[in-house]
């Protein structure tokens, strides 16, 4: 049985790590958790390039379609399925290998975050949700940015859930919202390798804009209508890229091309971002994604090695001390 508890396929949107974990759940007998905080969502699937049961190759994949797109998920409770995940496939000789590009929620897993809970009024976040249909998402925004300016700074007035989110902090506790934010932890939680995934700049963003245009042709208009005509139009899943675009369109608001322009765009900035909180956050071992797939899965082999050795070698100077 492996020495690790879980090892990490991260890296920007479009740059390969399904192919990657595919081989690697193949060679190493794992099995794969999502990394994706928008994958968890049912009925959101073309916009998230979910993957899809041909392309999982009979390999099983764990925590997709788990929440209904009305409902929320905290990075608090996705830290405790995955690790009760990978407890559970790890007990069954298998390998957990968690695959996505939400850095936040990977790092939350692999290391001690501690998350506190909020009370949460009913009735005011009411009052604030008809406040936002009244009077928009920009009104709402100004509102938070006069109580509470560091927030407001660091959310987009479009990310309307953590705009009523943080004026509900200040409003109901008197609190600033990074007072509900976690403890972030430096030690390890659990043994684990993070491999990275990369590829030249100008060769990613084209896959980027490749996959926008493959989820138009694949029906992204109509998986948001059939939200709309739910009645989904706010909430946390659709905040995703793709979506919030795709109902401005529906909206009237942009035309077509504008709107694949826009995904196309938003996509390429959060691959930015992505590839910032990796480098600046993780210990990663990283793999140019353009390389033959059988030399990706062998300079993975060596890196498991590897980790696995430091742990060994680890623990044997913990007995001895």
């Amino acid at each position: 049985m492996s020495t690790l508890d879980l090892v990490a396929i991260v890296g920007p949107t479009a740059v390969g790590k399904t192919d990657l974990s595919i081989e690697l759940a193949t060679k190493w007998n794992g099995e794969i958790i999502n990394g994706d905080s928008m994958q968890v969502y049912e009925e959101l699937s073309i916009g998230t390039a979910k993957i899809t049961e041909e392309e999982m190759k009979e390999i099983p994949h764990h925590l997709f379609d788990i929440k209904k797109p009305t409902e929320s998920f905290s990075v608090a409770e996705y830290q405790q399925l995955v690790r009760e995940k990978a407890r559970e496939i790890k007990n069954r000789g298998k390998v957990p290998i968690l695959v996505g590009g939400t850095g936040l929620y990977v790092q939350a897993v692999l290391y001690d975050f501690h998350f506190t809970e909020t009370k949460i009024d009913a009735s005011l976040r009411s009052t604030l949700y008809e406040e936002l249909e009244e009077f928009g998402p920009v009104h709402m925004h100004q509102k938070l940015q006069e109580l509470d300016k560091p927030s407001a700074d660091s959310i987009h007035p479009n990310n309307t859930r953590r705009v009523i989110r943080a004026l509900e902090m200040i409003l109901f506790q008197g609190e600033k919202r990074s007072a509900d934010n976690f403890q972030q932890g430096k030690e390890e939680f659990l043994q684990h390798l993070v491999l990275g995934l990369n590829r030249d700049r100008d060769e990613l963003y084209e896959r980027i804009n490749q996959r926008v245009n493959w989820m138009i042709e694949k029906g992204l208009e109509q998986e948001v209508r059939n939200l709309q005509q739910k009645g989904i139009r706010e909430g946390q899943a659709m905040q995703a890229i793709g979506y919030k675009e795709m109902i401005r369109y529906l909206d009237g608001e942009l035309t077509l091309p504008e709107t694949i322009k826009q995904i196309q765009q938003n996509s390429r900035r959060y691959a930015k971002r992505q590839l910032t909180y990796f480098r600046n956050k993780m210990d990663i071992t990283w793999i140019d994604a353009s390389l033959p797939i059988n030399r990706q899965v062998a300079i993975a082999d060596e890196a498991k090695m590897k980790k696995e050795n430091d742990y060994d070698q680890k623990r044997e100077k913990e007995k001895e001390s």
